[in-house]
């Protein structure tokens, strides 16, 4: 990733990513080649029209993702799904219900451009709008076939679902694809220091709400949903 510079590990520069106008997304430009031709096999060996809704996030949006769930502008879930009251939660409390679910700024794997989300848009029906939760995905659900040949065949692509499983971090994601052989390099670099320098020194007037709550707690968060 251009030598694991900090800014791109953290979302603050865009310099190893490429907007990619057929796949509708902006990922690393070494993600192309194979994000493309898992489509390509997706759609000739299932009928599968594997697209991706969201991919590479720069510090700027997922700050401003966090900050609306810290002030309870956005829904705030717990980890069953249910809807929070963010006035109502202690700051601590307010922090492990974001990130069941979100990134803190600076610790996401979109920064690194390795990783996306994807759909089957030829699974939905008229006027549909995709939720990203885990029924969409399970048995039943209309991203079913999808799950499966995930399963089955993205690793010959080089790709994982970090999110499989709940492992006492971030809830399970199976919509959720990572580009092992960059997102691997990525997750040693970024380290507590470099997360550390994103939350504090990047010179930006809007804080990232919490903040002076995080940074006592960054070795545990890390751990927990960095380097899980």
């Amino acid at each position: 990733m251009s030598g694991l510079d900090p800014l791109e590990l953290t979302g603050r520069a865009r310099t190893h990513v490429v907007e990619v106008a057929d796949l509708g997304a902006t990922v690393h430009r070494d993600v192309v080649a194979p994000l493309r031709a898992m489509a390509v096999a997706a759609w000739a060996e299932a009928g599968i029209d594997l697209v991706p809704v969201s991919a590479f996030r720069d510090f700027a949006r997922q700050r401003t993702i966090w900050n609306a769930k810290y002030r309870g502008e956005r829904p705030l879930l717990d980890r069953a799904g249910r809807l929070l009251d963010a006035a109502a939660l202690a700051p601590p409390e307010r922090i492990e219900a974001i990130l069941a679910w979100s990134a803190l700024p600076g610790g996401s794997r979109h920064h690194w451009g390795t990783d996306l989300d994807v759909i089957d848009r030829d699974a939905m029906p008229p006027g549909y709008r995709p939720q990203l939760v885990p029924a969409e995905y399970a048995r039943g659900g209309v991203f079913e076939r999808l799950d499966r040949w995930l399963s089955d065949r993205m690793e010959r692509f080089g790709f994982v679902r970090p999110y499989r499983e709940d492992r006492g971090g971030v809830q399970p994601e199976a919509w959720h694809l990572s580009y092992a052989p960059l997102a691997n390099l990525a997750q040693r670099a970024l380290t507590i220091e470099v997360l550390a320098d994103a939350l504090t020194g990047d010179g930006d007037c809007e804080r990232v709400e919490g903040v002076d709550e995080l940074l006592p707690r960054l070795a545990e968060i890390h751990r927990r949903y960095v380097a899980a």
